[in-house]
């Protein structure tokens, strides 16, 4: 009888999934976006944008349709059977101790933890030599405001560890506060240094430290353009308003970026300066000489800057004659290339290097999975560190000082876990293993690779449960980004843990535009290349359909920023590829986004449509905003972004939205969720975090056509 009633139990959990896919969808009636007649001209064309009004974030119109189309999409998602029990799931294997790698400031011993769902990290410390058991709360974000909603930006400490200054975030902005605490008593010391954008907090011994911002923008400070970057100094106990510039703030210093930090001994101040995201010059002034700039580059033809020096003899890392990168080593009285001497040669594999205590640390991407080499200060390799597994190392730095140093290693299907390692005799201690409900032998992780439309081969790492029926009906999320040399390597997630654990599919494929092959790698999908990662992405899709992993009805595509613009582009070029898209704060219209905060910086990836003819009609070629067709069928989207987003502003996704909702036929919903108090992703809450992937996933399988969790039917027919 017992098999009986589980094996109608499963009949019933299957029916249900399958009726759901017969059923009438639901009807979405959509929030009417008004149109505006705006018409732009380029080279002599015409380009309509009939939403343009929705570009000004501080109109009160604008705020009432951003919650005319909460209301409408959460509406949506309130229909959502099983939605609450996602929720529940995530929150419940969210709920574990997570704690990061120590480190030493002062006389203390550092390092963040979270209890488990507190939205953000909290920073604890014991006196360095006593027992960790004795550590006392040193800095609580959570108290910041009671949402979580202000998140702290970066910690550094004076030379001496007495000083702290620290940088907080509200609604997730890009705009920062510093505020500056005695590190002894915990007492706020200075007034709020305000308006600094963009910024690291590096520190001249005890005196102060370097910031970088923009002057505040006329108009909204989430929308309006950002393009002179300065690099100040404020010393402690006197007033922002008496900081001095550093570097820039005049016409032939003018850039989108600048970046100064000072070398472990004080000796350098080292100065980067960027017109774009790649590429940037580099000078350096010797504190000990109060002397002036001396310039390393004075070109932006490459990524370089110093990472390390003993006494004035500089170590940079570069890609100039070196796609690949590499480590040079050069006198800082004569810095400049032609007097540069390979110190770690390029390879074939793209490098990334660090240093800590008296070596180097070579990370090496072998399609995408880390290989780590030890070296001395004379160039000797030391010996590769043996790894726990493949997958993604990192941490690899240390103060010259220091004789141990901590390391993490993670994959797709191993949580994060910290190895402290002896750098003399390279010995590797477990020091953390997380505690996270989940058992990663019960999965498994294979790279595969594929030829993209013009043959070129592309990696992609495929994570699901072992054991899972290639039927081409298993709920599979492709995961892209493909841009700024920017690298996806193997790495745990909790959200990507749930959907794995309901029979999901993870696969992300290293496209190109990103720099897991080198600088060669980046430039191909990029300007008048970039068609070739939508390319990449849609023949991703296609091997996960030929080989029978699932099939377009059963497929979703995810990206953010950048990889919102994949997910646009590849929606409206393919709509019949997939059953969902999710596109998340993306680069939407590519006509107008460099006119937005430091849009205009991205332009070494996209070019602009001001540019010339031929880059104009390539942009609006692909530009997901123009390429939305009355008549069309897309499939089931929700957009998703914040509302203080103010590095992609939330137009972009507004527009794309409206144009949708719009020109789409059929029955799949096209929705947008706005999210309150958030921005581009960085500092957001656990508890918002939560929600969204709830939302995410729950979205996503009901239009798969589940009515109940993919996990409970499977656990059935297995009864």
């Amino acid at each position: 009888m017992k098999h009986l009633l589980l094996s109608l139990a499963a009949i019933a959990l299957v029916s249900s999934c399958a009726e759901t896919e017969k059923k009438d969808p639901i009807i979405v009636t959509y929030h009417k976006t008004k149109k505006v007649d705006t018409v732009d001209t380029y080279f002599g064309t015409d380009v309509h944008d009939p939403y343009r009004w929705l570009e000004d974030d501080m109109s009160e119109e604008t705020g009432e349709w951003v919650k005319a189309q909460n209301k409408v999409t959460f509406g949506y998602l309130d229909s959502i059977p099983f939605r609450k029990e996602l929720k529940e799931r995530l929150s419940s294997l969210w709920n574990y101790e997570k704690v990061g790698s120590p480190f030493k400031e002062g006389d203390y011993t550092y390092y963040y933890k979270n209890d488990g769902l507190q939205n953000q990290y909290v920073i604890y410390r014991y006196k360095t030599g006593d027992d960790p058991s004795t550590a006392e709360v040193f800095l609580d974000p959570n108290t910041f405001k009671e949402d979580g909603t202000i998140s702290l930006g970066g910690l550094t400490f004076s030379e001496d560890g007495k000083t702290a200054a620290y940088s907080i975030s509200e609604g997730g902005s890009d705009w920062r506060k510093v505020l500056v605490m005695n590190a002894e008593t915990k007492e706020i010391i200075e007034d709020t240094l305000q308006d600094i954008k963009f910024s690291g907090l590096s520190w001249k011994a005890n005196d102060g430290f370097f910031y970088s911002s923009y002057d505040k923008p006329e108009g909204s400070e989430l929308s309006a353009k950002t393009d002179q970057h300065k690099l100040y100094y404020h010393k402690l106990g006197t007033s922002q308003q008496n900081d001095e510039l550093v570097f820039g703030g005049t016409p032939e210093e003018k850039h989108r970026y600048v970046g100064g930090y000072v070398t472990e001994d004080n000796k350098y101040l080292v100065v980067t300066a960027s017109v774009s995201t790649s590429g940037n010059k580099l000078f350096i002034k010797d504190l000990e000489q109060n002397g002036d700039f001396i310039t390393v580059l004075d070109h932006t033809d490459s990524d370089t800057y110093v990472m390390e020096n003993e006494g004035s003899t500089l170590f940079l890392s570069t890609n100039l004659d070196a796609p690949n990168k590499r480590i040079v080593k050069v006198d800082a009285a004569n810095p400049t290339p032609e007097n540069w001497v390979d110190f770690i040669p390029e390879t074939e594999h793209v490098l990334s290097p660090s240093s800590g205590g008296k070596y180097f640390f070579a990370e090496y991407m072998v399609d995408a999975v880390s290989k780590v080499y030890q070296y001395d200060f004379d160039g000797n390799r030391v010996r590769e560190i043996e790894l726990p597994g493949v997958g993604s190392a990192g941490g690899f730095g240390a103060k010259k000082k220091e004789t141990e140093l901590y390391y993490s290693f993670t994959n797709y299907v191993n949580p994060s876990t910290i190895y402290k390692f002896d750098m003399d005799s390279g010995k590797s201690q477990l020091y953390r293993k997380s505690k996270i409900d989940f058992n990663p032998d019960d999965y498994v992780s294979n790279q595969v690779f594929y030829n993209s439309k013009d043959g070129t081969k592309v990696p992609m790492i495929i994570t699901h449960k072992k054991g899972l029926k290639m039927d081409g009906k298993n709920p599979t999320i492709l995961y892209g980004y493909g841009g700024f040399n920017i690298s996806l390597t193997p790495s745990f997630s909790i959200s990507n843990a749930v959907w794995m654990e309901q029979g999901g599919i993870y696969a992300v494929p290293n496209l190109r535009g990103g720099g897991e092959y080198g600088k060669e790698w980046h430039v191909a999908g990029t300007k008048m290349n970039k068609q070739n990662v939508f390319d990449d992405f849609i023949a991703a899709a296609e091997y996960l359909i030929a080989n029978n992993y699932t099939s377009s009805d059963y497929l979703a595509i995810r990206g953010g920023s950048n990889g919102g613009l994949l997910v646009g582009a590849t929606m409206t070029q393919r709509p019949d590829l997939m059953k969902v898209a999710l596109p998340a704060v993306g680069v939407l219209d590519m006509l107008r986004y460099h006119t937005f905060t430091a849009g205009a910086g991205w332009a070494y990836d996209y070019g602009t449509a001001e540019e010339s003819q031929e880059m104009f009609e390539y942009l609006k070629g692909y530009s997901p905003v123009h390429n939305v067709t009355a008549g069309t069928s897309y499939p089931a989207t929700l957009v998703t972004t914040g509302d203080h987003d103010d590095r992609v502003v939330p137009a972009h996704s507004f527009k794309f939205a409206a144009e949708l909702q719009e020109k789409h036929s059929g029955p799949n919903p096209v929705l947008i969720r706005i999210e309150t108090d958030a921005g581009h992703g960085a500092g957001t809450p656990v508890a918002k975090t939560i929600e969204q992937y709830a939302d995410i996933y729950g979205f996503t399988l009901f239009n798969m056509g589940y009515e109940v969790l993919p996990e409970k039917v499977n656990s059935a027919i297995k009864e």
